[in-house]
């Protein structure tokens, strides 16, 4: 980790951080807490016929992002966590107890922003402006180091994206094969 990392985590405790914020903080990170607000929103856009496909596309991309980063980077870089290399910092919530890189709560974020923006949903600005809030509330409450943030914003995008293509691929696979059927 550079030391500009240090800086900005620093920055942030010495300059941001504030009785409110301390409030508001741990309540915005926990919409993010095992991707609960991003799965709630993929039910509710499956039941609707008009948005199905976009639910079934989000259900897609949190499993892809599931595997990769919670299954393979976090376990293969293992990488401590702010708070365990400077435990000066008084934390808001609970320590997390996996390793700190990628950041899983912006990684399923942005991959939700990622397909309802590649799939024009109306309201996808309201989700890239709470997946802003979810990955800086990662860095204000120490538990991941920036680049953790960018990683998951990363890897985020690259698995909403791989989900909105597997599916544009299937359905002109199962277009063709409905074709050939008549």
């Amino acid at each position: 980790m550079g030391t500009w990392e240090w800086t900005v985590l620093n920055f942030i405790q010495e300059n941001i951080r504030n009785e409110i914020l301390d409030g508001i903080m741990p309540a915005i990170t926990a919409l993010g807490n095992a991707g609960m607000i991003w799965i709630i929103l993929a039910c509710a856009l499956m039941i609707s016929k008009k948005h199905r496909t976009t639910g079934m596309i989000l259900v897609a991309a949190m499993v892809i992002d599931a595997v990769l980063c919670n299954g393979i980077l976090k376990p293969l870089v293992d990488r401590m966590r702010p708070f365990e290399v400077n435990p000066n910092i008084v934390l808001l919530i609970s320590p997390p107890q996996d390793p700190s890189f990628p950041s899983g709560h912006t990684a399923i974020s942005f991959a939700v922003v990622t397909v309802l923006y590649l799939r024009k949903e109306k309201y996808w600005y309201i989700s890239f402006v709470l997946a802003v809030l979810i990955a800086f509330s990662r860095m204000y409450l120490y538990v991941h180091f920036p680049t953790d943030v960018l990683g998951g914003c990363v890897l985020g995008i690259l698995c909403g994206g791989l989900a909105v293509m597997l599916f544009k691929k299937l359905d002109r696979s199962n277009a063709v094969n409905r074709k050939e059927e008549k």
